[in-house]
């Protein structure tokens, strides 16, 4: 089991303004897919990810310069404003003006988490950073999860426009617990014009790409989950649009508890193959699901494949990047996870007609991502091997 002692404040506090984070966007989600149909766009569903994806994605790279030179602590106080904001403005909206806020809403995902795992590896020893990425990996999903199970008990006992503003309230207080962190980066600069011209080596981290590979892998299975999980539960009789994420909360947590050590221990690609395949059976296992059963299995086991993985993908791209370039390994990395949630809302698109059937086809594409994951890892590995 993982320890707890340790680490220092700094830690504590981005751990629980992570957490709130994920609460306040994570809250609003399994109301989404309902709330774009109200509006006339059922058949746009996928929207709902793949615009805010868009945005964090683009917004990466100047986010992971930014806090490279101004601070990480400024980066993710630029991501609270803009949450904030689009938060309080959603109930306001008509269809084409809830995609626009959709697509602005990801510049406050590009930001904050940005910032704020530069910030965490500054502060992790390498030889504890699986660990410490548990830990804090464990926050996320107890964000995500919680968020997303209150979710539908929130509308049925206060209405919508209610959950919004429990996602800004939640958004707020992230911004507290971030206005008591300290700066980790030395000597942060002020902000000039030309912190936001990037060029091309500013965008990639190149010794990220192997974690980057794996993340946009099982990304794409993230975002297929995020878009129909809520219509799956209506299907097979679930009233809780946010049951899936229950299960997945609190596999997840139980597992980052007794295996953050893991990567530390047998490696990182080890780990990742052992995450991966758990991934595969997971979507396989709520491909076939007929019923709650078998739907909450897939969820469990999809909570143990994120929660191995997550912490792993983390640590790893921590281990390859270089101290100047944290930021833009980070952003790297979450280049790759918001490409694959692109992908899979695209698959969706693609795949999904609103019906029962059509799920089939949608969670077996992510199987194979999943499996692509695991044979480019057992490559990588073999690689490596062969040259030491």
């Amino acid at each position: 089991m993982m320890k707890l002692k340790g680490y220092p404040l700094n830690f504590w506090l981005l751990s629980l303004a992570l957490m709130f984070f994920m609460i306040s966007f994570s809250v609003i989600l399994p109301e989404l897919n309902d709330f774009i149909s109200d509006l006339g766009g059922a058949d746009l569903k996928g929207l709902i990810y793949f615009l805010f994806s868009i945005t964090a994605a683009l917004s990466r790279p100047f986010s992971g310069k930014l806090s490279d030179t101004i601070g990480r602590k400024k980066v993710m106080i630029m991501g609270v404003i803009v949450a904030s904001i689009v938060s309080l403005i959603y109930p306001l909206t008509g269809l084409f003006s809830f995609l626009v806020l959709r697509f602005i809403h990801g510049i406050s995902a590009g930001f904050l988490p940005t910032g704020a795992t530069a910030l965490i590896t500054d502060i992790l020893p390498e030889d504890r950073r699986g660990i410490g990425m548990g830990i804090w990996g464990t926050f996320i999903s107890v964000g995500i999860g919680s968020g997303q199970f209150f979710s539908s008990w929130i509308v049925d006992n206060w209405g919508l426009n209610s959950l919004f503003m429990v996602g800004t309230a939640f958004t707020l207080l992230a911004g507290i617990m971030i206005s008591f962190l300290s700066e980790t980066l030395p000597q942060p600069q002020r902000f000039k014009t030309d912190f936001i011209k990037v060029s091309w080596n500013e965008i990639f981290e190149p010794n990220v790409r192997p974690a980057a590979t794996v993340m946009f892998c099982s990304a794409i299975s993230t975002g297929i989950v995020f878009v129909v999980t809520p219509d799956l539960s209506t299907f097979l009789g679930i009233s809780n649009k946010g049951w899936f994420f229950g299960f997945y909360m609190i596999s997840t947590i139980l597992i980052r508890l007794f295996a953050s050590s893991l990567s530390d221990k047998i490696g990182r690609r080890p780990t990742l193959v052992i995450g991966m395949s758990f991934m595969a059976i997971s979507m396989t296992t709520i491909a076939f699901s007929t019923e709650w059963i078998m739907y909450t299995i897939g969820a469990i086991l999809f909570g143990v494949s994120t929660g191995i993985s997550s912490p792993t993908l983390f640590a790893w791209t921590a281990d390859l990047s270089t101290f100047d370039r944290r930021g833009i390994g980070a952003g790297t990395l979450f280049i790759a996870l918001e490409g694959g949630i692109m992908a899979g809302s695209t698959i969706t698109l693609i795949s999904y007609d609103n019906t029962l059937a059509s799920l089939l086809t949608v969670f077996l594409i992510g199987v194979v991502f999943a499996l692509t994951a695991i044979f480019f890892l057992i490559w990588h590995l073999q690689k490596r091997n062969s040259k030491t």
